[in-house]
């Protein structure tokens, strides 16, 4: 779990003064060249083949950094443009984690890709194609990864592979995480024949590259290896970068006197930094990493891609790194032309104003013409339609607007117009039914205008926001640099909010001397709830409430849709634990954990002293605890929402603890439980009401509703 210091020292250096000789730039400034990628991405991989730059990375912020696999090319180093790649699926069950992926281009021309997958064990698979991009097919048609789980020792995690070629010709990988734990990173030659398994494999002994975590990365500088690793945790702002050097591709290894060489800035503008790879131009080095998200997401997984400069002081020895926020800007000459937009006046239908425990940050409309990917435009909440005008200042010709939504692999549906007076406005593109993902969207047409109009009205996923990190505007035509095109989705417009109350679970509403074997919601999803187990209708202070001992009630109507992958929601319940436990104690549950087993895909409320004491995610890096633990053996309002950015708990109508978020929920298959979660877990004391809505109320709602539904004694 991260600590509250960590949040608040974000607030209190956000945009404090480096003392680096190198002067930085603002974090929110326009045309800053970190992040590189618009959008949330991890464990970069670069390459260049031919005159193209490849990234292939992690699509984080979602299931534990389980999005489609995806890749990003550019000629300039500026503009980039991702591709979600064609990778067969296991026999046994679809793809999930495509974790820290690289790629080796092999003597016969093709290329091979290699991915960590934890679905069937913590194994490294392959894949081979004719393109940097694929189609890909198998290495082994029956799904025999290339490095298994438990090699080159029993239990070692096989992930995070690296792959190396030697000036000898010899492929070389260096993998593993956790390592600290499990020995030392691996180390083994690849079968250059196959390309599909390794030989002569050993683990390199953990004092040769200490205090290290995952994320090995090997490179030569003349006559030395240099072995690259990230170290501490990758979920905090400990996460760095160090290195090792040596004689041979095996060692041994001798550690860097300078380490670590890429950490957490002074302002913490750069926060978390690691997992990287290094791209040569000439004779200079560039690191490619990733950095943490400001405001910083629960957890540490929305990541974004990062450049810096890396200079050896000789062979053995990288000097540290300065990262930053200014990146990098003359790596390339671009050949595309001015962006007519850029730090244009915008208006929008609204924008999101994060106010949390952590943080105060608006979205601004004017992050969305300001060619930086570590800002965007967010609506301020998650309903739709919503728009964004941009005033280019005078009529301007218009050939080209390239869009870049906050999530590069879902669909967005939305419609472009223009105006010459901002009042009569014109079609430019209609893309209100488009099922087509991509970064940017690209519409060409060309007018003469003023004013630029986009329209939000729909997204492939639940609880997306209308968000946008950059629209750019041309005024001629220029090339790209691939002609690819996404897979047009199968997968219906997402389901919205109602904004209406879903569950009302009442003890009042009963009469006293009822059979409570089943309730009836009076909210608007309808359905009975079903007793299961010790519940028994009782009167404590006076006050009706059901006794939930070992016991709960289900609904059998389903979860509702609008609650889905990241549907905002309310949990409101009057509730008195006389005891409260260090773990368990759930109120109240609506995901299915075995759906996909990852954290943020399952959800639920709990009234316990532990580290998920109020938020339920499935894994301590996302969990949300009390911070003043609500006092046991009296009646108090716990109220749990999620807007679809903040998730927020109040005790008796009072802000207690916040975290930002993207869920990932799983309902498909789940139940409605109160009292318990999906295996157990179950809840000791009273609860006299229960109220559940599926969009996020504010503060001062909380503190009506509170005021409205406090029980009376009887």
């Amino acid at each position: 779990m991260l600590k509250n210091k960590l949040f608040y020292s974000l607030i209190i250096f956000a945009f404090a003064g480096t003392i680096f000789a190198q002067k930085d730039v603002d974090v929110n400034a326009p045309g800053v060249k970190n992040p590189i990628l618009p959008g949330w991405f991890a464990d970069p991989t670069i390459k260049k083949f031919g005159d193209i730059y490849y990234i292939y990375a992690t699509t984080d912020n979602e299931m534990l950094a389980s999005g489609v696999p995806t890749v990003w090319y550019s000629k300039d180093f500026k503009n980039w443009y991702n591709y979600i790649m064609e990778i067969p699926s296991f026999s046994a069950q679809s793809i999930t984690n495509f974790w820290a992926p690289d790629i080796v281009e092999g003597e016969d021309g093709k290329y091979y890709l290699y991915f960590g997958n934890c679905e069937i064990g913590c194994n490294i698979y392959g894949y081979v194609s004719d393109s940097p991009v694929g189609p890909w097919e198998k290495l082994s048609k029956k799904d025999v990864p290339v490095i298994s789980n438990g090699y080159p020792r029993e239990n070692f995690p096989s992930l995070d592979a690296q792959f190396f070629k030697d000036t000898d010709g010899k492929i070389y990988s260096y993998w593993g995480t956790w390592v600290h734990y499990n020995g030392g990173y691996a180390v083994g030659e690849l079968d250059k024949d196959s390309m599909n398994k390794m030989k002569n494999s050993t683990n390199i002994p953990l004092e040769q590259t200490p205090a290290p975590f995952e994320a090995a990365y090997m490179m030569k500088k003349g006559s030395k290896y240099i072995l690259m690793y990230s170290g501490a945790s990758c979920h905090d702002e400990t996460y760095n970068v160090r290195y090792s050097y040596s004689d041979s591709p095996y060692g041994p290894f001798k550690p860097g006197k300078n380490n670590p060489i890429l950490s957490t800035n002074n302002d913490q503008t750069v926060h978390g930094p690691g997992h990287h790879s290094v791209l040569k131009e000439k004779d200079d080095y560039y690191i490619v990493y990733h950095k943490h998200d400001y405001p910083m997401t629960r957890g540490g997984l929305a990541r974004q891609v990062c450049i810096d400069k890396m200079i050896f002081e000789n062979d053995s020895t990288i000097r540290t790194i300065v990262p930053s926020i200014k990146g990098i800007t003359d790596l390339v000459k671009s050949e595309v032309p001015a962006d007519i937009a850029f730090k244009a006046k915008t208006t929008a239908s609204s924008f999101y104003h994060l106010k949390s425990t952590q943080y105060d940050y608006e979205y601004k409309p004017s992050y969305a013409t300001d060619d930086n990917n570590a800002t965007m435009w967010k609506a301020s909440d998650n309903t739709t339609p919503q728009h964004l005008i941009i005033d280019l200042g005078s009529e301007k010709k218009i050939k080209r607007i390239m869009t870049q939504f906050e999530f590069a692999s879902y669909y967005y549906q939305y419609t472009l117009e223009y105006s010459v007076n901002g009042t009569k406005w014109n079609l430019y593109a209609d893309r209100s039914k488009n099922r087509t993902a991509g970064s940017p969207m690209i519409d060409d047409s060309e007018v003469r205008a003023r004013y630029v109009k986009l329209t939000i009205s729909a997204s492939e996923k639940t609880g997306l926001y209308a968000a946008v990190w950059n629209i750019k505007v041309y005024d001629s035509l220029f090339d790209i640099p691939l002609p690819l095109k996404n897979k047009e989705s199968k997968t219906f417009p997402a389901v919205k909010s109602t904004k209406k109350l879903l569950v009302d679970f009442d003890a009042a509403t009963i009469q006293s001397n009822s059979t409570i074997s089943t309730v009836f919601n009076k909210g608007f999803i309808g359905g009975i709830f079903t007793k299961n187990g010790d519940v028994s209708l009782e009167k404590v202070d006076g006050i009706k409430a059901f006794h939930f001992k070992n016991g709960a009630f289900v609904l059998d109507n389903p979860v509702p849709e609008s609650l889905a992958w990241n549907g905002s929601y309310t949990l409101a319940t009057w509730v008195k634990n006389p005891e409260i436990a260090k773990e368990g104690e759930i109120l109240a549950s609506w995901c299915d954990r075995t759906r996909f087993g990852l954290a943020n895909s399952y959800n639920a409320l709990a009234y316990n002293s532990g580290p998920y004491g109020a938020g339920v995610h499935l894994d301590g890096h996302f969990d949300m605890k009390f911070n003043k633990l609500p006092e046991a053996d009296k009646w108090h309002y716990l109220v749990l929402t999620f807007d679809g950015v903040v998730e927020k708990i109040y005790v008796d109508g009072v802000l207690d603890n916040s975290q930002n978020m993207l869920l990932s929920s799983a309902i498909d298959k789940a139940k409605l439980i109160i009292g318990a979660s999906d295996i157990g877990e179950n809840f000791s004391g009273f609860i006299a009401s229960l109220r559940m809505y599926d969009y996020a109320l504010n503060q001062d709602e909380v503190v009506k509703l509170m005021n409205q539904t406090k029980p009376k004694k009887e």
